[in-house]
C-alpha cells in the first residue's frame, strides 16, 4: 500500500470528514428532490420512488455516512449507495455531455454554470461510491436485491417514460439512452461484486468490530 493510498484510508473515517460529507451529501440530496420538483408533481404518487434517481443515490450514502457516524452498519444500504451513486452519477454527466453534443449551437456555448455544477456533483457522487469500498461489508444477497431495484427502476424509468428529464434533443436517442443505461447498470452491479470479493483487512476488523462483539 502506497503512503498515499493510507493516508486517505486513514482520513475518510475520521470523523470530520465523515461528517463532512454527510452534510454535503444531505444538502445535496434535498436540492436534488428539489430539482425534480417540477417532474414530480406530474408524476403518479406510487410511481414517484423510480423518478429522482440521483437523488435517492445520494440519500442512500446520507443513511451509510449517518450510520458510520454512529458505529453502525447497513450492508444493504451500502451497496445501495454504492452501486447507484457510481451508476447515476456517471449516467448525468454523459447524458449533459451527449445533450451538448447534439444540440444545434456550439458545443462549449451550450454548457453553462448549471451545467457544470451538476457535471462536478455527479463525478463526485461517482467517486464517493468507489472511496469506500475497502469498508463496505455488503455481501451477495445485498448485491442481488440492489440488482432488483436498480433494473427495476430502469423498467419502469423506460416503460412508462419516468427517466429524469432531459434535452428536448436527446429525445430520438430515447431508446439508445435504455440501453445505455441498463448497461451502465450491470456495469455498476458487476464492478461491485468484484471489489466485493478483493480481500480487505479494513473491512474484515470493521465487520468484526461492529458485528461480532
Amino acid at each position: 500500500m502506497t503512503p498515499a493510498v493510507r493516508y486517505i484510508r486513514s482520513v475518510i473515517m475520521e470523523r470530520w470528514f465523515l461528517l463532512s460529507l454527510f452534510v454535503i451529501n444531505l444538502v445535496g440530496t434535498i436540492y436534488g428532490y428539489y430539482w425534480y420538483k417540477e417532474q414530480l408533481m406530474m408524476t403518479k404518487w406510487y410511481q414517484i420512488p423510480f423518478v429522482p434517481d440521483s437523488p435517492t443515490a445520494s440519500l442512500f450514502f446520507t443513511v451509510v455516512l449517518f450510520l458510520y457516524l454512529m458505529k453502525k452498519r447497513s450492508p444493504l444500504i451500502e451497496a445501495l449507495a454504492c452501486i447507484t451513486l457510481f451508476k447515476y452519477g456517471i449516467w448525468a454527466v454523459v447524458m449533459i455531455l451527449w445533450g451538448a453534443a447534439v444540440t444545434p449551437i456550439p458545443w462549449a456555448e451550450s454548457l453553462t454554470w448549471e451545467h457544470w455544477m451538476l457535471i462536478g456533483s455527479h463525478l463526485g457522487m461517482a467517486l464517493q461510491g468507489i472511496l469506500y469500498f475497502p469498508y463496505y461489508t455488503f455481501q451477495k444477497r445485498d448485491i442481488l436485491i440492489t440488482a432488483t431495484w436498480t433494473l427495476m427502476n430502469d423498467y419502469f424509468d423506460y416503460q412508462f417514460d419516468l427517466h429524469p428529464w432531459v434535452v428536448t434533443e436527446l429525445d430520438s436517442y430515447m431508446p439508445s439512452i435504455g440501453f445505455f443505461t441498463v448497461i451502465l447498470g450491470l456495469t455498476s452491479i458487476f464492478l461491485a461484486a468484484i471489489f466485493m470479493m478483493i480481500p480487505s483487512k479494513v473491512r474484515l476488523w470493521e465487520y468484526k468490530k461492529l458485528y461480532q462483539k
